[in-house]
């Protein structure tokens, strides 16, 4: 199952749905949308309707990053398919669907969780400026310093978790919204005691629709790092 976010990406969804298809034609799509005023979400049912490996959950308004991804992850193990593994990937093709296949050999391989990281060798940023790259790099590492572990790309979104991962994490407790949800659910799959791998990925910015980048997603995201320092315990391998 690969869970994609949407709010405002009626320039993009029918687009980002046909190319992970085509990469991976046995996989599942959920379009997870949050009341999209521009009608990405009356798009998506469309295609639904055409294709039943195409879903939709609608959610009444925009809540963040976070909560979008929990709602969706919550309906992907409530369904009879069984997934055994579970994306999250943005719908800007900033994330390349054709990483959908070697993250799943990883995973199958015997990783929890798999990462599509910038900073490992071969992945990297295309179309940022120099102030852009340093802020991205400086909160990843940022982030893994304070928490003391090892994982490059902690704010990294295209992100692989086995079943299991999100059946044994209590997500009723995960309280980021924005891009620190992520800092937040790899820290807590490596408290779990789980195991994470990085695959690189080359991460272009997006050409078509809008940011939902914010300066208070920046600062959520470096304050969520000594909320999860404080209150869960460092990860067995630390």
């Amino acid at each position: 199952m690969v869970l994609v976010p949407t709010y405002n990406e009626r320039e993009n969804i029918d687009a980002i749905l046909d190319a992970i298809l085509e990469a991976q034609p046995s996989a599942h799509v959920a379009v997870i949308d949050d009341a999209s005023p521009d009608g990405t979400g009356a798009m998506a049912d469309a295609r639904a309707a055409a294709d039943p490996r195409i879903h939709v959950v609608h959610r009444a308004r925009k809540e963040g990053l976070g909560p979008a991804y929990l709602h969706g992850f919550r309906w992907a193990l409530q369904q009879p398919a069984g997934y055994t593994h579970v994306f999250e990937m943005d719908a800007d093709f900033s994330h390349d669907p054709a990483h959908l296949g070697p993250m799943l050999a990883k995973a199958r391989a015997g990783a929890d969780v798999v990462v599509g990281s910038r900073w490992v060798p071969g992945g990297g940023i295309e179309g940022w400026s120099h102030v852009r790259l340093g802020i991205s790099y400086g909160g990843s590492f940022y982030a893994r310093t304070v928490l003391g572990i090892g994982v490059l790309d902690l704010t990294a979104g295209f992100v692989c978790y086995r079943r299991r991962v999100l059946e044994v994490l209590p997500l009723s407790e995960v309280r980021s919204r924005g891009y620190g949800f992520q800092i937040e659910m790899k820290y807590r799959a490596l408290v779990a005691g789980f195991s994470l791998v990085e695959h690189p990925i080359v991460f272009p910015d997006r050409v078509r629709g809008e940011s939902k980048m914010s300066l208070r997603i920046v600062l959520e995201g470096a304050t969520a790092v000594w909320r999860l320092r404080r209150t869960l315990p460092r990860p067995p391998s630390t």
